[in-house]
């Protein structure tokens, strides 16, 4: 990361509508990914009350209509649209891409699954890296066009304080020479979406393409239904957010004007991330997070295990 560390006026507290007060995004298109629930929600809701077109790209559509009726009926925006997305499906995505027409303002990258049991895709990918990294690289990637074609364009990438614990394994990204650790495994995963902002950040800034790491904190949706007692007990006493608090620092990112051409690196609670401590174990950014040697390599191997699924 940079030298100087960003700071805002906001904070742990703020909300995503707090975020954007005042601000008109009118002509400005968004797609947030997993929008039919949890910080997706408002994060959508937030977007759509500053006046942008919002794409609810969700894996139940049905879910994703309700959510966009709510939406229109508390921003009194007509325009908000719904587009299924399976991130765990390449084909969901690859489709998803084709059909998204003209220039895209911002991307926030949301969805996620979270400590689920040994699953794999059907390439034999194990989930939580193929949902929440690869799915999303391959969204990302394949609407690069779009988001150069709108000019000033922000991608945001949601990641995790659980990524403190969780550096890369560049030689076992899908745990088939590791006992599967599902906690291990989502922390991973978190890695991933942090160094993929440092890299996206660095091939794209070129472009006007800015792209950023957004830790949400601890929020209580669904997202954690598959942690058991026991892996409860393991984690920390999390002084948790609403998810209008949660939505706050992706909106940030996305929209906030004088995060203009900022970008590959890691904020939460609305302000960029120190390093992280052991004596302050809820907060900062690991170092093998945002190293630019390891974002380098995490790109070129997702690349390669997409080119290898197209081929296989």
């Amino acid at each position: 990361m940079n030298a100087e560390r960003v700071t805002t006026p906001f904070d742990a507290r703020s909300t995503a509508r707090d975020v954007v007060a005042g601000l008109d995004l009118t002509g400005r298109r968004a797609i947030v990914t997993g929008a039919s629930s949890g910080i997706g929600v408002e994060t959508a809701r937030a977007l759509a009350t500053a006046g942008t077109e919002v794409t609810l790209a969700v894996r139940d559509v049905a879910a994703g209509e309700r959510t966009a009726e709510d939406i229109r009926a508390t921003t009194g925006s007509s325009l908000i649209r719904v587009a299924p997305l399976d991130l765990s499906d390449q084909g969901s995505v690859a489709a998803f891409v084709a059909a998204w027409e003209g220039p895209l303002h911002i991307l926030v990258n949301n969805a996620g699954v979270s400590a689920t049991p040994e699953r794999r895709t059907a390439e034999g990918w194990e989930l939580q890296f193929a949902t929440n990294h690869l799915g999303h690289f391959a969204l990302t990637t394949g609407l690069h066009e779009a988001l150069a074609a709108a000019g000033r364009a922000r991608v945001v990438s949601l990641s995790s304080i659980a990524h403190v614990q969780a550096p890369m394994v560049f030689e076992d990204v899908n745990f088939r020479a590791r006992p599967y650790d599902r906690l291990l495994a989502y922390g991973e995963s978190k890695t991933a979406t942090a160094l993929f902002a440092v890299e996206a950040n660095r091939r794209w800034a070129g472009d006007g393409i800015t792209v950023n790491a957004a830790n949400p904190g601890a929020v209580t949706t669904n997202l954690g239904r598959h942690l058991t007692e026991a892996d409860l007990a393991q984690l920390p006493a999390y002084d948790f957010k609403t998810p209008e608090q949660g939505a706050a620092t992706s909106v940030l990112l996305a929209t906030w004007p004088q995060l203009e051409g900022i970008g590959g690196r890691y904020f939460e609670d609305c302000n960029e991330a120190p390093r992280y401590n052991p004596e302050t174990p809820l907060q900062g950014v690991a170092d093998h997070a945002v190293d630019p040697a390891a974002a380098e390599r995490l790109w070129q191997v997702s690349l390669d295990m997409l080119a290898d699924a197209r081929h296989g």
